[in-house]
């Protein structure tokens, strides 16, 4: 009898925690998009903020580029959205959620953060990385436009981010030179996204969100020209989007766990 008390207690247990989950990531997903809108909103570092001055660093794509957040906003907020109103226990979107939440949530006081410091703002920045990195690989099979597409951009658009961040830290404190810093952080991307992109190779908008923002590093070294950065930017791109083309013709297993 205590056995068929304890499952069903289990039983009623799951729904509530995936219920949890659920609203987390619509609260978090709101508190993000809506960020820009309690602060100032974010332009990039101010070159003041760092010992060596980072005066149009050849790291950052061009302005253009970071058009894409606005995407990224309304995507991630409709993608919860829908799992509010029509996947709420769904156990397939159940694994992404706490990642997702976690990744969300830190991006809603990453702002005032990198205003304030671009130390805490680099470590906050991965560990948005890694819970949206997370949250991509653990995604389920269903509903891709809502579930795992967004969820794809906002890892790419943060693996990129990322690396600028942690790159123009190591400039600015004086470590390596600017052009140095830019052609590891391109380097870098390219095996990161590799890594990640093997691991969820039924989602291309991963890849293809990382060679958005490398196309962006090209045109921002056009003028003043930096023919290494841009050389290697776009050796990069191509390359990757040859990778993400034989990983959507030739399917991996997903993964399991």
């Amino acid at each position: 009898m205590s056995h068929s008390i304890d499952r069903r207690s289990r039983e009623r247990h799951v729904p509530r925690m995936r219920e949890f989950k659920t609203l987390l990531v619509g609260l978090t997903a709101l508190a993000f998009a809506a960020s820009p809108l309690f602060s100032e909103g974010f332009g990039g570092y101010d070159p003041d903020q760092f010992k060596v001055p980072q005066i149009d660093p050849p790291v950052v794509p061009a302005g253009y580029a970071f058009s894409v957040w606005g995407l990224l906003y309304l995507w991630l907020v409709a993608g919860a959205a829908f799992g509010l109103l029509r996947r709420k226990i769904d156990e397939d979107w159940d694994a992404m959620r706490l990642p997702l939440a976690l990744s969300l949530g830190v991006g809603a006081i990453w702002i005032p953060v990198a205003q304030a410091s671009p130390f805490w703002a680099t470590i906050l920045i991965w560990v948005m990385w890694a819970g949206a990195a997370r949250a991509l690989v653990t995604s389920g099979s269903t509903d891709r436009l809502w579930q795992r597409s967004p969820i794809a951009l906002y890892a790419g658009w943060l693996t990129a981010a990322s690396l600028v961040s942690l790159t123009l830290l190591l400039a600015g404190n004086g470590w390596v030179g600017s052009t140095t810093a830019a052609l590891a952080a391109i380097v870098s991307a390219f095996f990161l996204t590799s890594w990640v992109q093997r691991l969820r190779p039924d989602t291309p908008e991963y890849s293809l969100t990382v060679i958005w923002a490398l196309v962006g590093i090209i045109f921002g070294n056009l003028e003043p020209l930096n023919l290494t950065v841009a050389a290697l930017a776009g050796t990069g791109a191509v390359i990757l989007a040859a990778m993400t083309l034989r990983l959507m013709l030739r399917p991996h297993p997903l993964p399991t766990d």
